[in-house]
């Protein structure tokens, strides 16, 4: 476990005084693995491999997880997109641009519902790519 714990420190330039600040994971702890005197708890695996935004058994095997697994939205992610939401249905809403129009017929109150719906999906969406595309691994500071 200790040599994949290695080479994700290599790949990220990352020291393990970093890591171990980061995760609460204690640098005697570390030390422990690397020297063989005990093997990590179940609790420390999760914290390193969140960390890195590697899969427990990656870190434990070095073998890639087969299944892909989807970004979670934490509950300042969920916070962000209805605040995101709330800003621009009470923009729609107001009518400061004007009503909205589709084919030149004003849109009613059960399409703005659904049109609600459509940008909340795509708030969600495009939180979860982003996560992906620029923070890949969950945070690392």
């Amino acid at each position: 476990m200790y040599e994949i714990f290695e080479q994700l420190l290599q790949k990220y330039g990352l020291t393990a005084y970093k890591v171990s600040k980061e995760t609460g994971v204690t640098q005697s702890t570390l030390s422990d693995w690397k020297r063989g005197r005990s093997t990590p708890k179940t609790e420390n695996m999760k914290k390193i491999s969140d960390y890195f935004g590697v899969s427990v058994e990656y870190l434990m095997t070095g073998k890639e997880d087969l299944k892909e697994k989807s970004p979670e939205l934490t509950a300042r992610d969920e916070r962000d997109i209805t605040k995101d939401l709330d800003r621009i249905m009470g923009q729609i809403q107001k009518g400061d641009d004007g009503p909205l129009y589709y084919n030149g017929v004003e849109i009613d109150r059960a399409s703005i519902g659904l049109l609600q719906n459509a940008i909340e999906y795509a708030l969600r969406e495009t939180k979860k790519e982003n996560k992906v595309k620029y923070n890949p691994n969950k945070n690392k500071k």
